[in-house]
């Protein structure tokens, strides 16, 4: 029959009594006896994996490593990637077989929500649970986990989703990796005032529980960054390196607002070389998104570091940036934006053996140790209270991201004289070169090892996952789950939300037959026409109906049981085949043209 603008609401009552949990599988059993074996389904998109990219970010060279080290630990599994199109995940598939063309990938798409249940966790490289939440209310809120991390949390997009882990049905059994204690602070200064807003919009506590915020760091493989006397002979003769020259080497983008303000670097460069006497070759391994900020940095260096041979590398170049790596005596990145959160590439130079000599900000603090590693060095910003006005311009769209970026780091100082003191003592000093290196090795394959991480990780994951299955064993929190909607209030069926659109709609019981004088011959010239191009019903579908309903008068029940299809897509074949006007309800259905005046 066809319902007048009917509405259903699909909420099941709780049920009452006791509870049994519910019984764990096999896989589970084991990973909770052997954290190993814990795996995780992978958002797989290749652009936080691919390190082809022509705009190569930090993200995705350390998505890439946490990739190889998930591909490693695999087992006898294989790698499990979650994408909404074959394109995606076939494009994620073959950065996978780079990996290993040894390792099994299965694709799991939206449709198969339920799969991602039985592995456990879902892993996403960025900070969109709350979005992946409202996916997840589909199949259930406790159904799986969801694991996030944190790369930049400055840009309004990445603060909307860290403010809608109180908001939207992110759960206690998922978790936000934090790379660094200061993305931990970050995030419990947008709550604090996430729960202030709260307590003054609806006069109560927020009191949702927050989810998991573990910090764990970024890694490297550490031996790539295994070089011999060799190997280095052979990188300082390729980058030109002369045997009296000591290399500073600087691994990144070249960019004024994002990554390290060149300036301070090149004045410390220049006084050291002016106190030691010694010849400094400073090594610039990046690349810059034009040709004018690429200017911008050779003449800077030209201008403010006139002593100190610069020799710039395509960072892209996985063979030239091994070079630099190699080539190198020490270290130095100076970060002064709010666009960082961690900061790799100190990492990497520590795995390569290399002092380090990194700003006192953000994720550095937690990695370089002070006079052991290498050397901090102190940095200056303005006040709480001084920015107001570039949020402001930030949020009325009056200053673009980089914008911000750059409004901020202006403002932001890196102490040239304290700088300049640490490459110095560097650069006069191989033993020191030498001790600190050996140090920050250790520190790497102690600590920063992506084997290392990528067991944080499944420990993680099984925490999650243990987590989740108490919760479903107490009758009271399994309740409530239960009630949990469906389907998140903006993301609803269209034809729910539209659905007093239509003068009438069509149900199980419509009933449909052939328009007069209609052929398959009709329909075929429809279906193949450009304006029913990218259809999302198969062609085969839609003429299977088309005989139904050709053979006599029909439900659209009794269609979709005979096609052994599900109601909801028969009722959308159906709409198409009025739509092409080669079908028309049953003779016992009312009219189109009846409509009742509403008033």
């Amino acid at each position: 029959m066809l319902a007048r603008r009917g509405h259903s609401r699909r909420l099941s009552p709780a049920p009452a009594g006791p509870i049994d949990p519910p019984p764990l599988r096999s896989s589970e059993k084991a990973q909770m006896s052997d954290p190993s074996l814990v795996q995780a389904v992978i958002r797989g998109e290749p652009d936080g994996y691919d390190m082809a990219k022509p705009g190569l970010m930090g993200r995705q060279s350390a998505g890439h490593g946490f990739l190889r080290a998930a591909v490693q630990a695999r087992g006898d599994q294989p790698i499990y990637g979650f994408s909404p199109g074959r394109a995606l995940a076939n494009g994620f598939r073959a950065i996978v077989g780079s990996i290993d063309p040894a390792a099994d990938f299965e694709w799991i798409s939206p449709d198969r929500l339920s799969r991602i249940a039985d592995v456990g966790v879902l892993y996403i490289a960025d900070a969109t649970l709350p979005t992946h939440a409202r996916l997840r209310q589909r199949t259930g809120v406790a159904a799986f986990s969801i694991c996030g991390v944190t790369h930049t949390t400055a840009s309004l997009g990445t603060m909307d989703e860290i403010g809608g882990l109180l908001r939207e049905a992110v759960m206690p059994w998922d978790a936000l990796v934090c790379t660094s204690s200061s993305v931990v602070e970050t995030v419990r200064r947008i709550h604090e005032a996430e729960r202030d807003y709260f307590r003054w919009r609806f006069g109560v506590e927020n009191r949702a529980e927050a989810p998991q915020l573990p910090v764990i760091p970024l890694g490297v493989h550490c031996e790539d960054y295994a070089f011999d006397p060799g190997a280095r002979e052979d990188a300082r003769q390729a980058l030109g390196l002369e045997p009296d020259e000591v290399a500073a080497l600087f691994v990144g983008r070249l960019v004024f607002h994002a990554k390290a303000h060149p300036f301070p670097m090149y004045r410390a460069l220049q006084l050291a070389a002016e106190r030691t006497g010694q010849r400094i070759a400073l090594v610039l391994s990046g690349w810059a998104p034009n040709d004018s900020i690429a200017a911008a940095f050779r003449s800077g260096a030209e201008q403010f570091a006139p002593d100190v041979r610069v020799i710039f590398v395509e960072g892209r170049d996985p063979t030239l940036r091994i070079h630099a790596w190699a080539a190198s005596d020490l270290f130095i990145s100076l970060s002064d934006n709010i666009q960082e959160t961690f900061g790799l590439t100190p990492v990497e130079a520590m795995a390569a053996g290399l002092p380090v000599v990194v700003s006192d900000w953000d994720g550095y603090r937690d990695t370089v140790r002070h006079k052991v590693d290498g050397f901090r060095v102190r940095t200056l910003a303005p006040a709480d209270g001084m920015g107001v006005a570039l949020a402001r311009g930030a949020e009325s769209r009056a200053l673009s991201y980089d914008q911000y970026c750059w409004a901020t780091a202006s403002a932001i100082a890196v102490d040239i004289a304290e700088t300049a003191d640490a490459v110095t003592a560097l650069v006069q000093s191989p033993d020191l070169r030498h001790t600190m290196g050996e140090a920050g090795r250790q520190r790497a394959r102690e600590v920063y090892d992506w084997p290392v991480i990528y067991r944080q990780y499944q420990a993680l994951w099984a925490d999650l996952n243990a987590r989740r299955a108490a919760a479903l064993c107490d009758p009271d929190t399994r309740r409530w789950i239960e009630a949990a909607p469906n389907v998140a209030p903006s993301r609803m069926d269209p034809f729910h939300t539209f659905g007093h659109y239509p003068t009438a709609t069509l149900d199980g019981q419509t009933r449909l037959r052939l328009a007069p004088s209609a052929t398959i011959a009709d329909l075929r010239a429809a279906l193949t026409h450009p304006l029913f191009g990218s259809l999302f019903v198969e062609h085969h579908s839609i003429e299977a109906l088309f005989a139904l309903i050709k053979a006599g008068d029909i439900t659209l029940a009794e269609a979709a049981t005979t096609l052994g299809a599900s109601l909801a897509p028969t009722t959308r074949a159906a709409g198409l085949l009025l739509k092409m006007g080669v079908a028309c309800l049953g003779d016992d259905q009312p009219p189109f043209s009846a409509i009742e005046t509403q008033t």
